[in-house]
């Protein structure tokens, strides 16, 4: 099967803040078709000291997302939802949502037909506001209206999205302590931060109050906080303090999706043994296809 030379992931233009938005000008790629087994199913790995157990690959739904809508959910509710059945049946069993995104309500949908005690839910929670973008809300609104939104009880993993800075501690103190009792109510079982910025991961990765940490990793520095090396030094020291690492923009938020580019950046990923598992975006079922196929090969060889 073959998809579009012309990849709605490569329609980039970089923001002020840093964070991806939607450009109107396509590039053209000249890359093979994307393929691999229909059959062969992604494996699942403990989230370091967190308990859980999740797919080595989650289904990112928050490709280019920003003022509540993605590539995700711009493919339509109907598309989503089958995308996430295809998704479940290749072992990918791990939604990487967020408000931000406006993917929760497409992640509910899925919800309904997908068993809940089969899935892992990650949802991130924005602190502060960004004009035009965002307006910040109290915890156990957006909290409850966060589940509501997504047909559940509880989520999984809860983050603070896209720290940017050192003290994001002390900045998100009301927050942090709120996630924490909901954790002791059980309605999160794990916690952590999506971070943006060098010191900010610098910070996660020893902080007692962190159970995961989202970062961006590829070897070519493609929209990250830091060099690989500079980052993988602190996701090593993230691993060995027990924290589950999660990685993403593995592909540059599309500007790696050559074909030698995917191969080495995953094998960079994975075989670097600090990085747990990742979130790619999909929009369709030949990405699915391919990165399902291409990192099981990895993993196994």
């Amino acid at each position: 099967m073959t998809i579009s030379k012309i990849d709605r992931r490569t329609f980039l233009v970089k923001g002020a803040t840093g964070i991806a938005v939607a450009s109107a000008i396509p590039y053209v790629i000249a890359q093979p078709a994307y393929a691999g087994s229909k059959t062969e199913t992604v494996d699942s790995v403990s989230l370091g000291n967190t308990g859980l157990k999740v797919s080595r690959i989650a289904f990112g739904t928050g490709t280019r997302g920003w003022k509540r809508e993605s590539d995700q959910t711009r493919i339509g509710l109907k598309k989503f939802v089958e995308l996430s059945q295809y998704c479940y049946d290749r072992g990918i069993r791990f939604f990487d949502a967020a408000d931000m995104y406006g993917s929760h309500s497409y992640v509910g949908k899925a919800l309904k037909v997908l068993p809940r005690e089969k899935v892992t839910v990650l949802s991130k929670l924005m602190t502060y506001t960004r004009e035009g973008w965002y307006e910040a809300e109290p915890f156990d609104k957006c909290f409850d209206r966060f589940r509501k939104e997504m047909n559940t009880d509880y989520i999984d993993i809860f983050l603070l999205h896209c720290m940017e800075n050192g003290q994001w501690p002390a900045a998100n103190k009301n927050y942090m302590d709120a996630m924490s009792k909901a954790k002791q109510d059980g309605l999160v079982k794990a916690l952590g931060v999506s971070c943006h910025n060098y010191e900010a991961m610098v910070e996660a990765a020893s902080n007692p109050w962190v159970d995961v940490i989202l970062a961006r990793i590829n070897p070519n520095s493609i929209r990250m906080d830091g060099t690989p090396e500079k980052i993988m030094q602190v996701l090593e020291t993230a691993r060995k303090n027990g924290k589950g690492v999660i990685g993403m923009k593995i592909f540059g938020c599309g500007d790696l999706v050559k074909e030698h580019e995917r191969e080495k950046s995953l094998n960079y990923v994975i075989r670097s043994g600090n990085v747990h598992c990742m979130t790619l975006g999909v929009d369709c079922k030949e990405h699915v296809d391919d990165n399902v196929s291409r990192v099981m090969r990895i993993v196994k060889s």
